[in-house]
């Protein structure tokens, strides 16, 4: 059963109770109709589409930077299970390259992950550490091994011609 409704009306005004208790100014609101609504949001949705498809084009547009092939070492100078440090690919970018106990070679950005502090080479573990928080990266992927760093070292590409160690790139 449903509560009796009230209408009934004060005798100064003749009108409904509840007109005096939530008063609405219908001459001053702003009535939206359904059609209004629809062409705002199909609108909006235009716009949105519009604006996905110009990240969508830039992102294809978009060079990676170039990077400059520069000599680093030579592979005589680096000891197996050894490590060296450089710059790359600016004079203000410092890296460390590391060689394994089998020779194989990987370099790294030098600056950990977590708050940007120097990465060294442990070569008695075998693994880059971060003495700031006790950070660990595995030497063969950049990858965290231990502590708080989330994120893997950026890698440098290198290619060996001869005796001579190159850096060609940055993979982020």
């Amino acid at each position: 059963m449903s509560a009796p409704q009230d209408d009934s009306k004060t005798p100064e005004q003749g009108t409904p109770r509840w007109r005096q208790d939530f008063p609405i100014g219908w001459e001053t609101d702003h009535y939206v109709t359904r059609r209004e609504l629809a062409k705002f949001l199909a609108l909006g949705s235009a716009v949105l589409a519009g604006a996905s498809s110009v990240l969508a084009v830039a992102g294809r547009l978009y060079r990676s930077p170039r990077y400059p092939r520069t000599r680093i070492a030579q592979l005589s100078q680096i000891a197996a299970n050894g490590s060296m440090l450089f710059r790359y690919p600016t004079a203000q970018d410092p890296c460390i390259l590391v060689r394994s106990a089998s020779g194989e070679l990987t370099a790294y950005s030098q600056v950990c992950t977590h708050l940007s502090c120097a990465v060294v080479y442990w070569k008695d573990e075998k693994t880059l550490y971060c003495p700031c928080h006790r950070g660990q990266f595995d030497p063969a992927s950049g990858q965290p091994t231990a502590g708080p760093p989330q994120r893997r070292l950026p890698r440098i590409q290198l290619q060996v011609r001869g005796d001579d160690v190159f850096a060609v790139g940055v993979e982020v």
